[in-house]
């Protein structure tokens, strides 16, 4: 990423991004800070918020604060958001992007599965706003709150359902802050990607037929047709902020999707149910288990150089984001 000391509606603000020591959450960091945000960045991993930490600073000349912080704990969010803004002078912008992804057909899942998600994507989305907002009502630029939701939260998708259910959830939790703080100072904007190259396969959680599940999810979400720039997709977002947008839906396939939801829901959910035949059988290995642990799967040609394309350019895009 080249340096862009681009004067903003942001440039100078505190800024906060929960996830974001890797994939989209740190690009979204790199974005504020090229901008001149005194940028803090949280995540669960201390090695990896260190090595998040360096690669803003080689990108962008510029250092983030570094916070250990687990979303899913109420106490520990109200805590990184205090001393944030104590520390940086308050707090003017949240980007909370903190989640996880677990692909698996429901009959692989268990109800912890589903509790998971759900503490991570929507309780932790939950924590953050309802943290941050008293700081943001205070900022004198008027606060700009950003919860990142995804097309999956705008229907549900096969072999996701987990994720789309706490991502429902973000998009309802987006909508309902808005509105009540309508007329406040305070913005919400709801961003919903749809797929993205950040090598997000090398963290997810896979179950039932692991191997072949690793390989549709890495080569849909990196195909070029259909998947996005996270780079471009980060900086959209902060756009979005900046303008105080109520909503952004990324790439034109999830845009297209989320209007025939609404538009023709029972025709949407029957094709999703068309494309779910499509995808792999539960199998012998069904519960969850981290992708970048898996064998290679056996395919059909046209599968394999499918699954190749979309892993070759999500394994440079882990490799770019610190996945």
């Amino acid at each position: 990423m080249d340096r862009e000391p681009t004067k903003s509606a942001l440039t100078g603000q505190s800024a906060l991004v929960t996830g974001g020591s890797r994939g989209l959450g740190l690009l979204l960091a790199a974005r504020l800070a090229a901008r001149g945000n005194r940028v803090t960045i949280a995540a669960r991993d201390p090695e990896e918020l260190e090595r998040a930490a360096s690669w803003v600073a080689r990108h962008t000349g510029t250092t983030p604060t570094t916070r250990v912080c687990d979303v899913r704990e109420e106490e520990a969010v109200g805590t990184l958001v205090a001393r944030t803004a104590e520390e940086q002078g308050g707090l003017d912008a949240v980007f909370s992007v903190a989640g996880i992804i677990q692909v698996a057909p429901v009959a692989a899942l268990d109800p912890e599965g589903f509790r998971a998600a759900m503490d991570t994507m929507f309780q932790g989305n939950v924590h953050t706003a309802l943290a941050a907002l008293p700081h943001l009502r205070r900022s004198p630029y008027g606060g700009r709150l950003v919860l990142v939701g995804s097309v999956g939260g705008l229907l549900a998708v096969p072999h996701l359902v987990p994720y789309s259910c706490a991502k429902a959830a973000v998009a309802a939790l987006a909508e309902g802050l808005r509105t009540e703080l309508a007329g406040s100072a305070v913005s919400v904007t709801a961003a919903h990607p749809g797929l993205m190259r950040t090598g997000s396969h090398r963290q997810a959680q896979f179950g039932g037929d692991r191997a072949r599940e690793f390989a549709w999810f890495a080569a849909l979400s990196g195909a070029p047709l259909v998947s996005m720039d996270a780079r471009r997709a980060a900086e959209r977002i902060v756009r979005a902020a900046e303008r105080r947008r109520v909503r952004l839906v990324l790439t034109p396939a999830a845009r297209a999707a989320g209007l025939a939801h609404g538009v023709a829901p029972v025709l949407t959910t029957r094709a999703s149910g068309l494309a779910a035949r499509l995808l792999p059988a539960p199998g012998p290995g069904e519960d969850l288990l981290a992708g970048h642990r898996l064998a290679e799967p056996r395919l059909g040609r046209w599968q394999d150089a499918l699954r190749r394309l979309g892993s070759r350019l999500n394994d440079r895009a882990a490799h770019r984001f610190n996945q």
